[in-house]
C-alpha cells in the first residue's frame, strides 16, 4: 500500500521536488460536529481534502474533495487560514514524491449525504468538537483545526 509520511523541521526529510496547491475543509453540521477522515495512507485522521485540479476552483475543488472521501455534500462558508510551511514535507512512498505543504483550509456546512468512507478513507464520522484534538493526528492537521477551534474569525496566514 502506498503511504504518506509528514516530516516537520526534520534534518532526515527527503529535499522537496514539488509544490501542489492544495485544499482542507472543515465541514460542520447543526450540531456543530466536525467531519473527520481516518486516512488509508497513514491511519491519522484528517479534515477532508486534497488537491485543486486544473479547471477547477478552489470552492469546487473542496466541495469535490469533501464528497469523495466521506460522501457528504456541503457548502462553502469561509476561510480558516493559508498553511505554506516549508519546515513542513510531505512525502509520498508511491511515487517519491515530496511535497512542500500548501494548502488553504476552508470552512464548511454539510448539506446532505452520510459519512461513508472511501479509498482515501478507512472511516468517516462527525465527532463532537470538545473530541476532535484527541484524535492521533500529524501536528499540521492538529495546527489547522485548533486555529478553526479557537473561532477568532481571523484568517491564519503562515
Amino acid at each position: 500500500m502506498a503511504g504518506r509520511i509528514d516530516y516537520y523541521d526534520d534534518p532526515d526529510a527527503p529535499a522537496p521536488n514539488s509544490l501542489v496547491p492544495s485544499v482542507n475543509v472543515v465541514v460542520t453540521n447543526d450540531a456543530g460536529d466536525i467531519l473527520m477522515i481516518r486516512r488509508s495512507d497513514n491511519g491519522n485522521w484528517a479534515l477532508p481534502g486534497g488537491a485543486i485540479d486544473l479547471g477547477e476552483s478552489l470552492k469546487q475543488a473542496a466541495a469535490r474533495e469533501t464528497l469523495e472521501e466521506t460522501g457528504v455534500r456541503c457548502e462553502i462558508t469561509g476561510l480558516v487560514g493559508i498553511y505554506t510551511d516549508p519546515k513542513h514535507v510531505i512525502f509520498y512512498t508511491s511515487n517519491g514524491e515530496a511535497r512542500q505543504e500548501f494548502s488553504i483550509v476552508l470552512t464548511a456546512r454539510a448539506v446532505d449525504g452520510e459519512p461513508t468512507p472511501s479509498s482515501e478513507s478507512t472511516e468517516v464520522r462527525w465527532v463532537p468538537r470538545d473530541q476532535v484534538e484527541g484524535l492521533p493526528m500529524d501536528r499540521s492537521m492538529r495546527l489547522r483545526i485548533g486555529h478553526f477551534l479557537a473561532g477568532t474569525g481571523l484568517p491564519y496566514l503562515g
